[in-house]
């Protein structure tokens, strides 16, 4: 059986909002926090007295680390106990849904993170896990689409997370007929990027041309140039999903 990897890009110990403090009449409110006024659900938890802040953010943490270590349904178990505490999480729903995702089961993950999206709307993190389960169970259309509009959101200085999208709306291109688009796609950086989008890029052409050794060098080449593995683990287990190479479990996604 194949892992899947959710990259919880923005996940943190304890919810953005849970390190806020209620305003101050006496101090002037910022031009931001203006301009952003707090989700109900954001407005529920600082209402929670700080005691039980605290234990929620303890919980979370610990789910986090569990979920780092694979201890998934431990880390599930830790999230039931958070919930308890505050149930209107979306951090703690979006890592449930990376925690279903991990055993495969992608109609809890998506109802999951889709519960989550409604608590924090159009957030970029929520979103890429949802488009990775369109990509992994081969939506190609939604997934294109919602990954294009995930790159749209993302920090501009998240270089490393924009081009592992963009290589995956490349595949999403390629799936649907748009080869054109996604031979300008493949060609848009060149090796001296600072990722290895266009080791990976060039991989996938020659995947497509049947040219396995050709493919095997562009992937040797990226291990070169990056060698640290996390860094191409989220990349070679991109070309997994899609199929162009073997599980470590034997077979492709597309024989199973």
């Amino acid at each position: 059986m194949k892992i899947f990897r959710i990259l919880p890009f923005l996940f943190v110990l304890v919810p953005a909002f849970a390190q806020t403090e209620p305003a101050n009449p006496a101090k002037p409110a910022t031009p931001a926090a203006v301009q952003k006024p707090l989700q109900p659900n954001q407005q529920a938890f600082l209402n929670l007295p700080e005691e039980r802040r605290k234990e929620f953010g303890k919980q979370l943490g610990e789910a986090q680390r569990l979920f780092q270590q694979k201890r998934i349904f431990e880390a599930l178990d830790v999230l039931d106990k958070a919930d308890a505490v505050f149930p209107d999480s979306p951090e703690s729903l979006n890592m449930r849904g990376a925690c279903y995702v991990e055993i495969r089961n992608f109609d809890k993950a998506s109802a999951a993170f889709n519960k989550a999206l409604l608590l924090s709307p159009d957030n970029p993190s929520i979103n890429f896990n949802i488009a990775e389960v369109f990509f992994v169970t081969k939506k190609w259309q939604e997934c294109h689409d919602l990954f294009v509009k995930v790159l749209k959101n993302l920090p501009k200085d998240n270089l490393a997370l924009s081009r592992l999208v963009e290589f995956k709306i490349l595949l999403c291109k390629k799936k649907l007929g748009m080869k054109e688009e996604a031979i300008a796609l493949a060609t848009k950086y060149d090796i001296d990027d600072d990722s290895p989008y266009h080791c990976f890029a060039q991989a996938a052409i020659a995947y497509d041309d049947k040219d396995l050794v050709k493919a095997e060098e562009w992937l040797a080449m990226a291990a070169r140039i990056f060698k640290n593995a996390e860094v191409l683990a989220p990349w070679h287990d991109t070309l997994v999903e899609y199929g162009y190479i073997k599980s470590f479990y034997g077979g492709d996604l597309r024989d199973e």
